[in-house]
């Protein structure tokens, strides 16, 4: 307690001597208000649940040497009931979570499948397909969830019951969705990367990577690229909109076992068959830091707040700080007696990884690990009915096109070009461009010529001098017209000087 008073001192305790007896009374009442407020802020840091908070060793304890059971004796008892672990026969498993964290999803190999409310032990739905299951995977919410079976993808609703058959993804073994596109992904022994938009039903793209059989599919948070691990030690990166990756990196010497990437977009682990853990700076594409597993790692994982999980055997090794600087020691370790670990997953939101293993499940509390601070309109761990079908209704409104998806999302950028280098590239632009002849338009005069524009703005039962002359002027101009075709065509042009009593002893010949 004394060390978390300290942490709140501001200062040394001033003294004041004065002979003012009152005055020395108001010194000694305000450092003694300074004590009680120092004492208060240090015993109210238990509620501060804003900032997260890891494991503290005293003395010459490690952090990895802590086990399970001492830490449900130090917590509380929501969160003791939330470290629970289930014995399960159709193993081994694969686990996902919904994106609010609230939703926990297992698949077994041999089969099973089960959705429920981890944090309050509420089955969703349980059932037997009968199949060999590969994948799991929830989609937008915990009401539709894609199951990768022995050939063909199917779509379950949250009751268990079967909505759609995809059987145009066939032997797939790993599934991705991108929530902010609704679009699933899937990969599997034919090569083929696809992309099916769930909201139309239509397969958006359809990717051939010639580099056989993948079951190494994981997203970019951050721009919704989607990575693949491949047998020849390369990581491809793909959007939907090229048919050739965008970036190929050469990460390790053998298959590539698993890849993970953070939040934010900057980093990502892979973890090969060469017994290797790599972090890349995803921005630049080097290799930061390398670190060594005793047998090759089965499953990686990065929670909110940077921790890295790693899964080797029957072990999980979870690292923390290891993306930004080379650590000697893991954070926390865990052993799972005779049970090779599968698939391991940190729970959105919460101090909890879900490590999925042969045997069946096991919740781990590993402090830290979750995000203090969520966007209740992003994804809300406490959502009702409501406001779950207006977040699906928003989101279907605001989906983003697939072809928006690239390496650099923010469309914000200013051309850092100078204005003179755009003067120059204008000039050079408008050289290279073949002027266009000019063509004069052959403009006819029609009805609606000047003089009928005039009469047409007056009244036809007036008749004052302007009416009269515009008239007459019109008149003159047909007459005139008249006698030009009539002398182009050959014809006699009648004199209307002479009146047209007259006119017709005048006899007009063509000139030859």
């Amino acid at each position: 307690m004394a060390t978390d008073v300290l942490k709140y001192k501001r200062g040394d305790k001033k003294t004041f001597k004065t002979k003012d007896r009152k005055l020395n009374a108001a010194f000694k009442k305000n450092e003694k208000s300074i004590e009680i407020a120092q004492e208060e802020a240090a015993a109210a840091e238990i509620l501060n649940t804003q900032e997260r908070g890891f494991l503290e060793a005293e003395g010459l304890e490690k952090t990895y040497k802590f086990r399970q059971d001492a830490l449900k004796r130090a917590v509380d008892v929501s969160t003791a009931q939330k470290a629970f672990e289930l014995s399960l026969d159709f193993g081994s498993y694969t686990c996902d979570f919904t994106r609010n964290g609230r939703y926990l999803l297992l698949g077994g190999r041999k089969g099973h499948i089960t959705s429920l409310d981890w944090k309050s032990g509420r089955l969703a739905c349980e059932f037997h397909v009968n199949e060999t299951i590969k994948d799991v995977k929830y989609l937008h919410n915990e009401s539709l969830y894609a199951v990768a079976q022995k050939k063909y993808v199917y779509v379950y609703d949250g009751s268990g019951l079967e909505i759609h058959c995809l059987k145009n993804h066939v032997e797939v073994n790993a599934l991705e969705f991108l929530p902010y596109h609704y679009l699933l992904a899937t990969i599997g022994n034919t090569g083929y990367l696809k992309y099916q938009d769930i909201s139309t039903g239509n397969i958006v793209s359809e990717h051939r990577s010639k580099l056989g059989p993948c079951s190494v599919l994981r997203q970019n948070p951050y721009n919704a690229i989607l990575h693949t691990g491949h047998s020849n030690g390369v990581v491809n990166l793909w959007t939907p909109n090229m048919s050739e990756p965008a970036v190929k990196m050469l990460c390790h010497r053998g298959p590539i076992r698993d890849v993970a990437v953070d939040r934010e977009g900057r980093y990502m682990v892979t973890a090969g068959q060469d017994s290797r853990l790599k972090v890349w700076d995803v921005r630049t594409y080097k290799e930061l830091h390398n670190y060594f597993s005793p047998t090759p790692a089965s499953s990686l994982s990065i929670s909110d707040s940077g921790l890295v999980g790693v899964s080797w055997g029957s072990h999980v090794s979870i690292w923390k700080d290891a993306m930004t600087q080379k650590q000697e020691s893991p954070y926390m370790t865990h052993l799972q007696p005779s049970s090779p670990i599968t698939n391991i997953r940190f729970a959105p939101y919460e101090d909890f990884l879900g490590v999925a293993h042969e045997k069946g499940y096991t919740s781990l509390i590993v402090p830290g690990a979750g995000e203090a601070n969520f966007d209740a309109f992003e994804a809300n761990p406490y959502m009702s009915k409501q406001q779950r079908r207006t977040t699906e209704i928003r989101g279907l409104l605001e989906k983003l096109q697939p072809n928006m998806i690239a390496l650099t999302p923010f469309i914000g950028d200013v051309d850092p070009a100078s204005s003179a280098v755009r003067k120059q590239e204008a000039v050079e632009e408008k050289a290279a461009r073949p002027e266009d002849e000019f063509v004069p338009r052959n403009r006819q005069r029609g009805r609606n010529s000047a003089l009928r524009r005039v009469l047409r703005k007056k009244n036809k039962n007036v008749i004052d001098d302007r009416r009269v002359k515009v008239e007459s002027l019109l008149r003159k101009e047909k007459e005139m017209k008249a006698d030009r075709v009539a002398q182009e065509q050959g014809r006699a042009v009648e004199d209307r000087h002479q009146g047209p009593t007259l006119s017709r002893f005048a006899v007009h010949s063509k000139r030859r």
